[in-house]
């Protein structure tokens, strides 16, 4: 029955992607769709208001615009966070956050992260909710979404431009993440999630005693939260809240919008080339990567910890340990295969309480931070994967290397190599830096092998842009407050300058016809090669701290 749960989600997964592609592809590549006659007037209306030309942008501009924009909103949350003490959407009375907190909240949301050192129902006002937390979550998967639609363009051969960074950030926020934010926020409402601006209410409970309750905008919250895979909870409990996520049906809707966009842009890649074979290699990789560990994930939880078991204590459920019972070990345990392979980063359990094998699955899936991925980001990895296998493969045959009719010379080569490099730097050095000083090391409540896990989690979740956490961690600091804002930072922003700077190398360069020698990359042997090549990396760099948190906790036990 279990499995039955999942193979079902799974297979809807694969079965809304394919129109959902078509339509994405239709939205980033600019043609022809059937909701142009309305959206044209909107569109263009937000152009006139805003002043923005629909002239397309030389690569450097598209990043300039790019950095900018999400700068200046950036600068707005800080503000808005700053003052939110007013009475203002304030009916209960939010003071101020901390000036570190502040800022690690700003970047955190501008960077698709939603990683929370705070409690929203009890740090936010709704003004913050809505025109910080909600608003920097539609600008941030807007953004993401754009950014990997140039990408595609780039490295298809499309356009030798960039395109128009701002007509693509109000292309996908109108036709797109608003939308499909306002169906998926009405379902969810249906199932008992609050929409509202009041305040906190105060309610007696059956056992005669009171209780506050608090309330807010929490359906459109959700929606954007999990479309655009950002991840942040209205409360600090996020989805395993039962006003966030009350019932199995809003488990299974949440989990297929975080899903959504990132699989639809592999289709959305095959109409991009007109070649849906070479879309559904790249598919496969991404699907057997995240079939790989979610058997581990389930089997893992479903038998429990040993030490109890030993103890004489019934697990016959498996760890329930920080699981909310009406969802149990399957939707749990697909849940967070799927936020962290999506790097959403929503939890609907307690990933602190997960066993060591359980834990190692979210970790794995953010360092590799190919497996889908979030809106655009992880599809843009994933290709960077597949031009260095085309490099690798061309090397030892002794040809030159050429991916979708493009040769590949050494400068894509470094900037890709430097792109491979620079997720491990900032999740190892700061997890290092954090383990030796004091300041870090007074936020891990747990020692041992399982602390180490504590930090190494915070980090790759800054790095991977996810958000999620060991939550054990004391993370409200000043020190975890400043290293992950900057991990954040340079996690969201290097890698898509660089593969930018790579599209736009392929794009100004001549096809190359197709030869018997030319190295296919959308067969069967590819993508063996590239699943290997994932996984060899992924391991070398990664396995040696793996092997000292997750796996030599479980060797413990």
């Amino acid at each position: 029955m279990d499995w039955m749960q999942i193979i079902l989600i799974l297979i809807m997964f694969v079965l809304i992607i394919i129109p959902i592609g078509k339509y994405l592809f239709q939205v980033i590549a600019g043609e022809k769709s059937p909701v142009d006659k309305v959206m044209d007037k909107v569109d263009n209306l937000i152009y006139k208001v805003a002043g923005i030309t629909k002239e397309d942008m030389s690569w450097k501009q598209y990043i300039i615009s790019f950095l900018i924009c999400n700068i200046v909103m950036m600068a707005l949350a800080i503000i808005i966070l700053a003052i939110q003490v007013i009475p203002l959407l304030n009916p209960d009375g939010i003071k101020s956050l901390s000036p570190s907190l502040i800022i690690n909240t700003a970047v955190s949301f501008i960077t698709n992260t939603n990683l929370q050192h705070y409690a929203g129902e009890s740090s936010l006002s709704h003004l913050s909710q809505m025109m910080v937390i909600i608003f920097l979550m539609f600008v941030s998967g807007a953004s993401g979404v754009a950014v990997g639609g140039a990408f595609m363009r780039g490295i298809s051969g499309r356009q030798k431009t960039a395109g128009n960074f701002y007509v693509d950030l109000v292309r996908v926020t109108t036709r797109v993440l608003v939308p499909f934010s306002l169906v998926i926020a009405l379902f969810l409402v249906a199932q008992g999630v609050p929409q509202t601006l009041k305040g906190t209410i105060t309610v007696k409970t059956m056992e005669g005693t009171y209780q506050d309750i608090a309330r807010g905008p929490v359906a459109a919250l959700e929606a954007i939260k999990h479309l655009g895979t950002n991840g942040g909870g209205f409360f600090g409990a996020n989805s395993s809240h039962p006003f966030e996520n009350p019932t199995p049906i809003s488990n299974i809707i949440e989990m297929l919008s975080m899903m959504l966009i990132p699989g639809a842009l592999v289709v959305s890649f095959g109409h991009m080339l007109n070649k849906k074979r070479q879309a559904w290699a790249i598919f496969v990789v991404m699907a057997a990567l995240f079939l790989m560990v979610l058997p581990m994930a389930y089997y893992a939880e479903k038998a429990g910890n040993p030490m109890l078991s030993s103890m004489g204590i019934s697990q016959e459920f498996g760890n329930m340990e920080g699981k909310e019972v009406r969802l149990g070990i399957a939707q749990s345990s697909l849940f967070t295969t799927v936020t962290t392979a999506f790097t959403t980063g929503s939890v609907n359990n307690m990933h602190d309480s997960l066993t060591p094998l359980g834990g190692f699955v979210p970790l794995w899936n953010m360092m590799l931070n190919v497996v889908f991925g979030g809106e655009g980001v992880g599809f843009m990895n994933m290709i960077m994967y597949a031009i260095l296998t085309v490099f690798l493969c061309g090397l030892m045959v002794g040809r030159t290397p050429e991916f979708l009719g493009k040769k590949l010379e050494s400068r894509e080569i470094k900037l890709i190599a430097i792109t491979i490099l620079i997720h491990p730097l900032i999740i190892l050095l700061p997890s290092a830096v954090a383990l030796i000083s004091p300041a870090g090391a007074s936020g891990i409540t747990n020692g041992g092998f399982h602390g180490l896990s504590q930090v190494v989690y915070e980090f790759t979740s800054s790095a991977a842009n996810n958000g999620s956490g060991f939550e054990g961690l004391l993370d409200n600091t000043l020190f975890w407050n400043s290293s992950t804002a900057v991990v954040m930072y340079l996690g969201r922003y290097i890698s898509m300058v660089l593969l930018l700077m790579v599209a736009s190398y392929l794009a100004a360069k001549k096809p190359v016809a197709q030869s018997t020698g030319t190295f296919r990359t959308d067969n069967a042997m590819f993508t063996i090669i590239l699943i290997f090549i994932v996984l060899i990396i992924g391991a070398l760099t990664f396995l040696p701290t793996l092997v000292l948190g997750p796996i030599a906790e479980f060797l413990t036990l």
